[in-house]
């Protein structure tokens, strides 16, 4: 188109083209003002400066050395089983289904590989010429104490399924036992396939089967068919190649699954040494009979065949001496020494100044104060509203009718802290939990301070009205869950009395406890228990110790353990596994040890505080009565007591018992009548004596840590005036009133106040308020007493009764006959 066409132009002569500039001899901040901020693209820019400088073959060889670690590592790993005297390989047979037959089980594997031998009860051992292995095998009943002792030394675990039975409750419960103490290496088989003659329904189970088992471990791909010479082949191959995972607390001491025990002069113990190196200094856990002391450590090789002559002439292995005890022994000494504690006259006096606390005190201990104690008694004045810089000279000008009414230029006393965030802060909880301060319309107004206008109602009517306003009665786990720590005193009962324990905290999370005032009710043996002032410090100093020394692991030793009771050896059975761990320093010491407890959301019933229950925690039982707080981490160190654990909660657990280093997992078991604990829909939740209620973690044990019981009043608004309210049923007489006087009140919606004074002799009281208050709000004062943890005692019986399963089956069937 000719109106698009541009004019002609020649290229213009007088431009000079220089040569340009060769950036490579620019300088860092010409190179940079030359950028003016842009980024090179990323894409084949090596990043780091030690890629920079690496070549090609740099790299390869650097992937070369790490590929060589690796199998470093790994050899390392396994060399414990390899070689004529390498370890076996500790297999547990665990059967979950009623029909199950571990000994079946066994017998197939090993024929899958042309092994043909008797599998007798207890451990046994069997060689695997075909991978240069040796399996130790252990074939279980559905028991749950052999289940977990089994377990918990075990490098594989072989859990075995019914093609035509049902995983019963018994059978989940020792489940998810296994699974909750610590698992190693699992694999899943299933018995009975080919009673199903129809192959569409054989897959078909497999599939129900394998969706059951990853349910509780997902990582299970494979159930292995024991009716299949192929597969059976394949999981054996698998148990004498794969290089077991381990499970962390147990590889951080030296622990054994016991071959043999003969009983004597001494007992001894014959194993195979595993994990880290067994010293004869360190005590040792064996099973549930308890903890002892060893005298010394032998080796224990194995019988063998001469060469060049026939027959099975053997020939034992030289008992050698391999450790010996020194000075530096553990002994079993759980409490520190009687010097330890105060001298018996500082007792005398500071119990006799306990004693008397309650007769030369006027009023309740709030934070670090008693106040209205003093010898003369002052008369109560009305705090004056000033201006803010007024000082004490200035205030006397001020008389109460001279001060603005708009509240402008008034002083607003806020004493509210920082919030710790860990979790929302109740009104009960102290400062922290308080509304902001809500000025009214006027300022403060008149109030009569005698009892002139208040009028004295009939005791007998009162009594009515009280029993009319408590007359919602609801269950006692519930009522804790609606209403904690809320208490009623019965109007014939003095608070300060029943309360002489209790104290009052500005802040549960900040104020200062005053551990004087605590120790008249302490234990009698609270002061020689173990103190430990630096735990992460101790804990590493004694993990490094067991590094470095002891019977190298995968030798096969005789222990020779000190002063065994003689029951022991009547209640013995040689079916059941036996297992032994080396105990860190100090893990006999006993403390005020703390577990994280957590109750799953579909627990049945909540738990009760100071409640039985029996606990696992590594290779030790115990019968507890726990406490249960709050958990987080507070400037004061002071955490609520909780009177109930209920479903999809967590807590802190503490009692009195030894120490636990490290992170463990730990077990809770609740003993219980069967058929007792019954769901929403009134069926029963459990038929058996025994549940797994909850799991948990060891955490750091401490005797500072203060586990405060919290008991809350709560009065009704009678009389509302603005600011100022008439408060009842929190007391019942005037003295009451008079000791509690000092305590901060609060409100469920925020409110905070003070007692003013006491009105008439029925426990009536005026309180002022940071502002107005709903006549549907409930007034409450918090009071707080510490609670001391309870001694653990061993377990000392297996968790459930053999015999009362038995029968408990048999009518069952009974039951299902009719």
């Amino acid at each position: 188109m000719p109106g698009a066409v541009s004019g002609h132009s020649h290229r213009p002569t007088t431009k000079a083209s220089n040569k340009p500039f060769k950036s490579r001899h620019s300088t860092k901040g010409a190179l940079r003002n030359a950028a003016k901020g842009k980024v090179a693209e990323e894409r084949g820019v090596r990043k780091t400066p030690h890629q920079q400088v690496m070549s090609k073959f740099d790299r390869r060889n650097r992937n070369k050395q790490l590929q060589l670690q690796k199998h470093k590592e790994h050899l390392q790993e396994t060399s414990i089983f390899a070689g004529k005297d390498g370890a076996p390989r500790n297999v547990a047979v665990i059967p979950l289904c009623s029909d199950g037959d571990a000994t079946e089980a066994i017998k197939s594997l090993n024929a899958s590989i042309d092994i043909e031998t008797e599998v007798p009860e207890g451990a046994f051992r069997v060689p695997v010429d075909r991978f240069k292995q040796k399996l130790q095998y252990f074939p279980l009943k559905r028991d749950l104490t052999a289940c977990l002792d089994a377990a918990r030394v075990a490098d594989y675990v072989v859990l075995v399924l019914s093609a035509e039975e049902e995983v019963d409750e018994l059978g989940e419960l020792i489940l998810r036992s296994v699974e909750s103490q610590g698992l190693s290496t699992l694999f899943t088989v299933v018995q009975g396939l080919n009673k199903i003659e129809s192959q569409k329904q054989r897959l078909s189970v497999l599939a129900s089967l394998k969706s059951y088992i990853t349910h509780f471990h997902p990582e299970q791909d494979k159930v292995f068919s024991l009716d299949n010479r192929q597969e059976c082949s394949n999981l054996m191959r698998s148990l004498c190649s794969t290089t077991p995972k381990g499970i962390r607390w147990r590889d951080e001491r030296s622990w054994m699954l016991v071959e043999e025990v003969k009983f004597g002069e001494s007992t001894v113990l014959t194993g195979v040494v595993r994990g880290k190196g067994l010293k004869a200094d360190r005590l040792v856990q064996v099973g549930d009979w308890g903890t002892f002391q060893v005298e010394k450590i032998t080796a224990a090789s194995l019988a063998r065949r001469k060469r060049g002559e026939e027959g099975m002439n053997v020939e034992e292995g030289a008992e050698e001496i391999l450790d010996q005890p020194t000075e530096d022994r553990d002994d079993l000494v759980d409490l520190a020494p009687e010097e330890v504690r105060m001298e018996d006259d500082d007792d005398d006096e500071m119990n006799d100044g306990m004693t008397t606390m309650t007769t030369s005190k006027k009023g309740v201990l709030l934070d670090d104060h008693h106040y209205f104690s003093e010898d003369e008694p002052e008369a109560y004045t009305a705090p004056k509203k000033l201006p803010k810089g007024t000082s004490k000279y200035q205030a006397a000008w001020y008389l109460d009718d001279d001060v603005s009414d708009s509240g402008s230029d008034m002083e607003e006393d806020d004493e509210m802290e920082d919030d710790e965030e860990e979790e929302a802060a109740r009104p009960e909880d102290g400062e922290e939990g308080l509304a902001g301060y809500a000025p009214t319309e006027a300022g403060q107004t008149e109030y009569p301070q005698t009892e002139g206008g208040f009028i004295q109602p009939d005791a007998d009517e009162d009594a009515k009205q009280l029993e009319a306003f408590r007359k919602q009665k609801r269950d006692e786990a519930q009522d804790d869950l609606e209403f904690p720590d809320e208490i009623e005193l019965h109007p014939h009962v003095l608070a300060r009395e029943r309360l002489a324990k209790y104290r009052g905290l500005k802040s549960l999370r900040s104020s200062p406890w005053q551990e004087d005032e605590d120790r008249a009710y302490q234990p009698e043996d609270w002061e020689r228990l173990l103190k430990i002032q630096d735990y992460q410090a101790s804990k590493i100093r004694a993990s490094r110790e067991a590094l470095v020394g002891g019977v190298a692991p995968g030798t096969r030793v005789h222990v020779y353990l000190k002063d065994v009771p003689a029951t022991i050896q009547q209640s013995y059975n040689s079916s059941q596994p036996v297992t032994l761990f080396s105990l860190l320093r100090h893990e006999y010491k006993k403390t005020a040890v703390n577990f994280l407890i957590n109750l799953s959301a579909d627990a049945a019933a909540p738990i009760k505080a100071k409640e039985e229950l029996v606990i696992q925690c590594g290779p030790r039982r115990f019968v507890i009565n726990p406490l249960f707080s709050q958990g987080g981490n507070t400037p004061n160190d002071v955490h609520k007591y909780c009177r109930y654990l209920h479903p999809g909660q967590s807590a802190v657990a503490t009692f009195t018992g030894p120490i636990t280093w490290g992170a463990v997992p730990t077990l809770f078991f609740k003993r219980q009548v069967p058929g007792s604990v019954l769901n929403e829909d009134g069926e029963p939740v459990s038929n058996l004596p025994l549940s797994l209620v909850a799991t948990g973690t060891a955490l750091p044990p401490s005797t500072s840590r203060v586990v405060a019981k919290r008991a809350i009043l709560t009065g009704h608004p009678y009389h509302i005036h603005k600011k100022i309210v008439t408060i009842r049923y929190m007391f019942f007489n005037r003295e009451d009133v008079e000791w509690f006087k000092a305590l901060p009140l609060w409100t469920r919606r925020g409110r905070s106040g003070f007692i003013k004074e006491a009105l008439g002799t029925h426990g009536y009281f005026k309180a002022t308020f940071d502002g107005r208050i709903n006549p549907q709000d409930s007034v409450g004062v918090s009071l707080y007493k510490r609670v001391w943890p309870r001694s653990a005692k061993q377990l000392d019986a297996p968790l459930l009764d053999a015999a009362a399963l038995q029968q408990q089956e048999v009518d069952e069937d009974a039951m299902d006959a009719e």
